[in-house]
């Protein structure tokens, strides 16, 4: 116990002397913790390391570059659409799906519903207050409002679209709107300058810049060919939104882009202006798009085979009834003028005739039998079901249909994807935009070469074709480019096989 206490006591004396010696010197200035640094020198750089003169030029630029930003943002929106999609309760049971053993198509309306959103971009095209997007954007949604660039939101309504294009018109009323004016798109050259303006994943009046990279590819057979190209940023949410020129023109209308992650990679496509003009006076007079045709067919390559004839469409067919055969073309004429315009491509002829007035008369310049002439025919519209086909090459060996048919390499087919129905529960847990419809990727071989697929993906078009595509994956054939759905992002990607 003494011990004990003796302890105690050494404790309580040395705890005193050192508090006597911190006491001491704190006081005396050996310890100082209250005290600061005193402020640290510093100088700013007082002039730029370049002097303004020799960067007039860029300085201009700049200027430039603002004013055309300036009179162009508050001429484009961003589009916000919202879908119900009906959600049974947690927790419940449906008596019908418990006895019959399958989901109920039609449910009580009072039964809870998500609100699905999308977003997407447009443009102001009209003292009224009319605006272009993309079809996509606003296909079958219940609710569209537009932001404008001073933060305001308006109700929208559906004027009239069309999917073949892929435009829509949608209209505000708003008194004062400022519309941009649509380009000649012809006039546009690759290398020109351009400006990319939208709502990319929801950031409002988004602007980059870039060039156009390509124009009216005569080579390609597929849509892609008479698209504008830019290297110009395109993301999700672009959609719909204008490609503009230098003078704030509207040379083209966002609407893809070729990505294996979903995201802008410096390949992105516009509809064309004069395109989007012909569409947009349509709909607006029409309410629907009113299609001129000529009535011929051509031959057409695959996407990356060189057109049969690059100057000029040569007839393969001519449908009977048409234009062109009250014109009395024949098969083996060559097509090198329509209206004055050259022709080079069979998209290009088909983009001529459907900017013509209906039941007017054109003039086509052509080759019969190594001779030049002209004839001229009147454009109608396209009848009901009518769709230009290609007429299909001679002395090619028919496709296997038979279930024990030799089947290609198993790196030209799309074996190594595993797909499944796209319902609405599976659209809604993988959050889908609005309209999505195709089939979902349930698994990816990871040795398939498809790594920039993914489990969730969704495949809309095959080959510039909707339709049965779960069929299309079951024939072993190998697609070239294939139109994807990821969460709120569309982009195409592309297969190649490997032998």
């Amino acid at each position: 116990m003494k011990n004990l206490l003796k302890f105690f006591l050494f404790v309580a004396v040395l705890s005193i002397l050192i508090s006597a010696l911190y006491d001491y010197r704190l006081r005396h200035g050996g310890l100082n913790l209250l005290s600061r640094p005193g402020p640290e020198k510093y100088t700013l750089a007082a002039e730029p390391n370049i002097d303004s003169k020799t960067v007039a030029s860029l300085e201009a630029l700049n200027r430039e570059r603002r004013a055309i930003i300036n009179s162009v943002v508050p001429s484009v929106v961003a589009v916000k659409t919202s879908k119900k999609i009906g959600v049974r309760r947690s927790g419940t049971m449906d008596p019908f799906e418990f006895f019959f053993r399958h989901q109920r198509q039609f449910r009580n309306p009072q039964e809870e519903a998500m609100v699905q959103n999308s977003l997407g971009s447009g443009v102001i095209v009209t003292n009224e207050g009319h605006i272009i997007t993309n079809n996509h954007v606003v296909d079958q949604v219940d609710e569209i409002e537009v932001q404008l660039s001073d933060g305001r939101t308006k109700k929208a309504r559906l004027i009239g679209s069309d999917a073949e294009v892929d435009l829509a018109v949608l209209k505000i009323d708003e008194p004062g709107v400022k519309p941009l004016k649509l380009a000649d798109s012809d006039q546009v050259q690759a290398g020109d300058f351009v400006l990319a303006i939208g709502n990319p994943f929801g950031f409002e009046e988004t602007v980059t810049d870039g060039i156009i990279s390509s124009k009216g590819r005569p080579n390609r057979a597929d849509a892609f060919g008479d698209l504008l190209q830019t290297n110009a940023a395109i993301n999700p949410g672009n959609s719909g939104g204008p490609l503009v020129n230098l003078r704030g023109e509207v040379i083209g209308i966002n609407t893809a882009i070729i990505s294996r992650s979903g995201g802008s990679q410096g390949i992105g496509f516009a509809i064309p202006s004069n395109n989007v003009r012909t569409a947009l006076e349509s709909l607006l007079k029409q309410g629907r798009i009113i299609r001129g045709y000529l009535g011929i067919q051509s031959r057409t390559g695959q996407p990356d085979q060189p057109a049969i004839n690059s100057d000029g469409v040569m007839v393969d067919d001519v449908v009977p009834g048409s234009p062109a055969a009250e014109a009395r073309l024949q098969k083996g004429d060559v097509i090198r003028k329509f209206d004055g315009r050259d022709v080079k491509s069979l998209l290009q002829l088909r983009s001529l005739v459907s900017q013509v007035d209906l039941n007017k008369n054109v003039e086509l310049e052509i080759v019969r039998d190594g001779k030049p002439m002209k004839v001229a025919a009147q454009i109608k519209e396209q009848p009901a079901g009518y769709r230009t086909g290609a007429v299909p090459q001679p002395n090619l060996p028919p496709q296997p249909t038979e279930p024990n048919a030799q089947p290609e390499p198993s790196g030209a087919t799309l074996g190594a994807i595993h797909v499944g129905e796209l319902t609405p529960d599976v659209a809604q847990r993988l959050d889908l935009p609005n309209g999505v419809r195709g089939v979902v990727i349930t698994d990816v071989d990871p040795v398939s070469g498809m790594a920039e697929l993914q489990k969730g993906d969704v495949i809309e078009e095959v080959n510039q074709q909707t339709g049965p595509i779960g069929c299309r994956f079951q024939q072993g054939r190998c697609p070239r480019l294939i139109l994807v759905s990821r969460k709120c992002s569309r982009f195409v990607g592309t297969v190649r096989a490997r032998f």
